[in-house]
C-alpha cells in the first residue's frame, strides 16, 4: 500500500496523464511521453519551479495532507455499556443524552469556561482567515468556545502603525479581537492572540494585552503542517516591499531593481513572505513568560507542532515548570494556509503517535507529582467521533480538541448560502430546506428567540454556519457520551475506547478490543 499520493494532487493542480497506470515508487506515469505538456507535478515544476511547492490557488483554499498513515483514529472504536452512569443519577428518565454536560473549565484560577470541549487553535494572516473572520469570530463567541488569532496578523496589516520596530496601533488585529468580544456571552469562550518570533519582535502580545484587553496569549513554537515559519503569497509589489521593510523574509527580494523589472513585465506574479524559525531555549522561554506576566497577561498558552519526541518532552516540561494554562500539541498533516505541500505530507509525527507520546509524558509528570497543564490536541479533527476519541485517548489530561479546517469550511458554506439568498439564486440542493436563513439554518429560530429580532438580524450567515456546525458536533458527542454512560467531561477515560488492531494497541497503550474487559467478563461468567 502506498502511503502517499505523489506527483499529482488537487492541492497542486496537477494530475497524471496515465491516471490508471502509475509507478508505485515515483508517482510518475508508466509511460512518460516526449511531447506531454507537463500536467504532473514534475512537469509543472519544469516551468513554474518553486511555485509548485505550495498548494494552489492561494487565498481561497485550506489544505491538509493526503498521506494515509499506518495507524489513525479510525483504528479505534468507542465503547458503550448497558449499565450505570457517571456524573448523573443512574435513572433512565434522567440519564438522557441532552443531559450530558460538555462544559470545560481551565486556567490557573479556573477562569476560562467553554461550553464545548474544542477550540479553533490558530487562524492567522492568510486571506482565507481574513475573508471569513466575521463568521469565525461571531460564531465562536455565540457558541461560547475559544478562537485563536494566529501568527503574523499585525505584520501583514498595511494599516498597522509601527515605530522603531514596535506596533503602536492596528486595524486588523483590533477588528478581530473586538468582533469576538462584542458577541461574547456570559463569560464563556475566550479570544487568544498568538505570537511567533516576528510578532514577538513587533511587541504584538504587549499591544494586545495593554491596548486591546486580551487576557489569553499564546506562545508559538510551531504547528502540525510544517516545521518552518509561516508563509503567504503576495501579488502586490508595494506590499511585498512593506513586508520586507518590516523585517520579513521576502523572496525574491522586492527591493532589487532587476526583480522589480521582472515582476513588472510579468516574468513572475507573486512574492513569497516567510517567517523565521524560532530558537527555543529554557532561559529565553522563562524570561518571556515572566515578561508577559509582568505586562498583565492573565493566561499564557503554548502551541507546538509535530516535532521529534524530545521537543514534545521539552514543550510539556516547560509548560509544567512555568505553570502555563494550556499546551496545544498539533500533529502532522494539518494545515489551513500555504504550508509546503510535501512538508504537510511527509514531515512530523502523525496524530495517534504524537498524542500517545503526549499522554505518556503527561502521565510521567503526574506520577512524579508535578503540575500537568491542561492539554489540547490537533490533527485533522472534524466530527464528534474524532473529538470523543482524542479526549478519551488523552484523558484525564487532554481537555480540548483543536480544529481549524472544519470550522472554516462551515463558516465559508454559511457565508456562501447567505450570498445565494441575497442574490435570489439558492441552489436546488439548499432550496429544498427553504428560502430564508430562518428556514435553511436549523438553529436560526432558537437563536432568534434567544437574541431577539434586532440582534439576530445582525448575525452574518457565516456565523450561523459555524454555530450550526457546532450544534451538530455537540449533539453528536452527547450521544456518544451517553452511550458510554459519561455525563460530564471529567468522567471520560481511556477505557472508553478500544484499539481495533494490535498495532494501534501497541502504539497507544489502549487495549486491543479482544482483550478488554476479560477479567470482569470471566467474573460474571463464574456465577
Amino acid at each position: 500500500m502506498s502511503l502517499s499520493r505523489i506527483n499529482a494532487s488537487a492541492a497542486t493542480l496537477t494530475k497524471n496523464r496515465t491516471e490508471g497506470s502509475i509507478v508505485h515508487t515515483s508517482g510518475m506515469c508508466v509511460t512518460c511521453v516526449d511531447g506531454c505538456i507537463g500536467m504532473c507535478e514534475i512537469g509543472k515544476s519544469a516551468y513554474r519551479g518553486h511555485e509548485v511547492i505550495y498548494p494552489q490557488p492561494f487565498g481561497v483554499i485550506t489544505t491538509a495532507g493526503e498521506k494515509i498513515y499506518p495507524v489513525d483514529y479510525s483504528h479505534f472504536n468507542i465503547m458503550g455499556t448497558a449499565t450505570g452512569a457517571y456524573g448523573i443519577e443512574p435513572d433512565s428518565d434522567k440519564a438522557i443524552f441532552p443531559a450530558v454536560d460538555l462544559q470545560v473549565i481551565i486556567g490557573h484560577d479556573r477562569g476560562i469556561k467553554f461550553h464545548y470541549p474544542w477550540i479553533i487553535s490558530g487562524i492567522g494572516s492568510t486571506d482565507i482567515a481574513k475573508n471569513n473572520w466575521e463568521g469565525l469570530a461571531i460564531g465562536s463567541a455565540l457558541a461560547g468556545t475559544g478562537l485563536t488569532i494566529g501568527e503574523n496578523v499585525v505584520g501583514m496589516d498595511p494599516d498597522a502603525v509601527i515605530k522603531n520596530g514596535r506596533v503602536l496601533d492596528t486595524r486588523d488585529l483590533k477588528f478581530r479581537v473586538k468582533l469576538y468580544q462584542d458577541y461574547q456571552r456570559d463569560g464563556y469562550g475566550t479570544i487568544v492572540v498568538q505570537a511567533n518570533i516576528e510578532d514577538t519582535r513587533l511587541g504584538v502580545h504587549e499591544y494586545a494585552i495593554e491596548k486591546l484587553g486580551v487576557e489569553c496569549i499564546e506562545l508559538k513554537w510551531g504547528q502540525g503542517a510544517k516545521d518552518i515559519g509561516g508563509e503567504v503569497k503576495i501579488r502586490d509589489l508595494k506590499k511585498a516591499q512593506m513586508l520586507c521593510e518590516r523585517g520579513y523574509i521576502v523572496l525574491p527580494d522586492p527591493t532589487d531593481p532587476n526583480v522589480i523589472k521582472a515582476f513588472e513585465r510579468g516574468a513572475f506574479k507573486e512574492f513569497e513572505r516567510h517567517s523565521r524559525v524560532g530558537m527555543v531555549t529554557e532561559e529565553s522561554f522563562a524570561n518571556r513568560v515572566e515578561t508577559l506576566r509582568k505586562v498583565g497577561a492573565k493566561y499564557i498558552f503554548l502551541k507546538t507542532g509535530a516535532y521529534r519526541p524530545v521537543d514534545l518532552a521539552r514543550a510539556i516540561s516547560f509548560a509544567s515548570k512555568y505553570k502555563l494554562d494550556l499546551l496545544t500539541v498539533d500533529a502532522a498533516g494539518g494545515g489551513t494556509g500555504m504550508s509546503p505541500w510535501r512538508m504537510m505530507n511527509e514531515w512530523g509525527i502523525p496524530p495517534v503517535e504524537l498524542h500517545s507520546l503526549l499522554y505518556q509524558h503527561a502521565a510521567f509528570l503526574a506520577q512524579k507529582g508535578k503540575y500537568v497543564p491542561p492539554l489540547a490536541v490537533g490533527g485533522g479533527f472534524t466530527f464528534e467521533d474524532g473529538i470523543f476519541k482524542a479526549l478519551a485517548m488523552g484523558a484525564p489530561f487532554v481537555k480540548l480538541v483543536g480544529m481549524a479546517r472544519g470550522p472554516i469550511a462551515a463558516a465559508m458554506v454559511g457565508k456562501t448560502i447567505g450570498r445565494t439568498i441575497d442574490n435570489h439564486q439558492i441552489p436546488v440542493y439548499i432550496e429544498r430546506f427553504g428560502h430564508t436563513k430562518d428556514e435553511i439554518f436549523v438553529t436560526a429560530s432558537a437563536l432568534r428567540k434567544e437574541l431577539g429580532d434586532t440582534e439576530f438580524e445582525k448575525i452574518p450567515t457565516g456565523a450561523l454556519g459555524l454555530y450550526t456546525y457546532y450544534e451538530r458536533l455537540a449533539q453528536g458527542i452527547r450521544q456518544f457520551m451517553a452511550g458510554s454512560r459519561k455525563f460530564s467531561m471529567e468522567h471520560l477515560s481511556r477505557d472508553d475506547i478500544a484499539a481495533l488492531t494490535p498495532e494501534a494497541a501497541q502504539i497507544s497503550g489502549i487495549p486491543y478490543i479482544m482483550e478488554i474487559d476479560k477479567a470482569k467478563s470471566e467474573e460474571i461468567l463464574n456465577y
